[in-house]
């Protein structure tokens, strides 16, 4: 991972800033870990992968899942994240914590039925050995599962609202519910993209500007005043709220080509 990605995800602080943002202002109650878990298909006894667990919240009620679970082990490449995790789950004794690097998974071929990565394969430097490591550790009925953003979400709208100003984006569009498809299909014979309708209703603009500030590829946009990000923002309220797309979903990936 890149040092900028290492530094913002070293502890747990500015993913959940992120994380309480969409809780709050988000539409769709149900949430987007809960329709993320609703998607997943998990037997009894299957072993488990997550790569990039992040705080672990995602887990938390989530005991008939991970009851049914053979072997479940969450990782991420940041020890901050898994203490966080680790701290956050410590309910559930049978859960395994590994520091991994989707890049150099050290596990042998065919391991787990499922792995899941979400919300990260788009800051995997070596995205195509990323997955070629995910698809090595699948069995051959194994299934991928992965969560990730649009092209056409709040941030986009977001950059909009900003084209007076001198700045220049540095979206990461490197994996997207657009073009993941595509990559996907290189290591898995079957891909299927599931879309969750969402949007966010702001109140409080000021959760907004620290939302913004817990981002590194919003810099360009951190570099003009506070006071300047505020009333910019105000500018595009309505009725008291500021309304922004989400365009946020997954892929469901199976029959990993390497083990055929």
């Amino acid at each position: 991972m890149s040092d900028t990605v290492k530094e913002q995800y070293s502890t747990s602080e500015k993913l959940s800033i992120r994380i309480t943002l969409h809780s709050k202002y988000s539409t769709n109650k149900q949430g987007f870990g809960n329709w993320i878990f609703s998607n997943y298909r998990i037997p009894e006894g299957m072993s488990v992968l997550e790569l990039g667990c992040g705080t672990g919240e995602m887990w938390c009620g989530k005991d008939d899942i991970i009851n049914r679970c053979g072997k479940l082990i969450l990782s991420d490449f940041s020890e901050g994240m898994l203490a966080t995790a680790q701290g956050n789950l410590k309910e559930y004794p049978g859960i395994e914590y590994l520091q991994i690097d989707i890049q150099d998974i050290p596990f042998p071929d065919r391991t787990f039925d499922v792995v899941m990565a979400n919300m990260m394969l788009y800051h995997v430097p070596d995205l195509a050995k990323g997955l070629s490591e995910v698809a090595r550790v699948l069995k051959d009925s194994g299934t991928f599962y992965c969560a990730t953003y649009g092209e056409n979400g709040m941030m986009e709208q977001v950059e909009l609202m900003f084209d007076d100003f001198p700045i220049s984006s540095v979206r990461n569009y490197s994996f997207t519910l657009q073009n993941g498809k595509g990559k996907l299909e290189d290591f898995f014979s079957k891909v299927q993209t599931l879309q969750y309708d969402d949007a966010l209703e702001v109140t409080d603009i000021e959760d907004m500007i620290d939302y913004i500030y817990s981002l590194p590829s919003w810099s360009h946009i951190q570099d003009l005043p506070r006071d300047v990000i505020r009333s910019t923002l105000e500018q595009h309220m309505h009725n008291g709220i500021l309304r922004l797309p989400k365009d946020y979903g997954m892929f469901i990936a199976e029959r990993p080509r390497v083990n055929q």
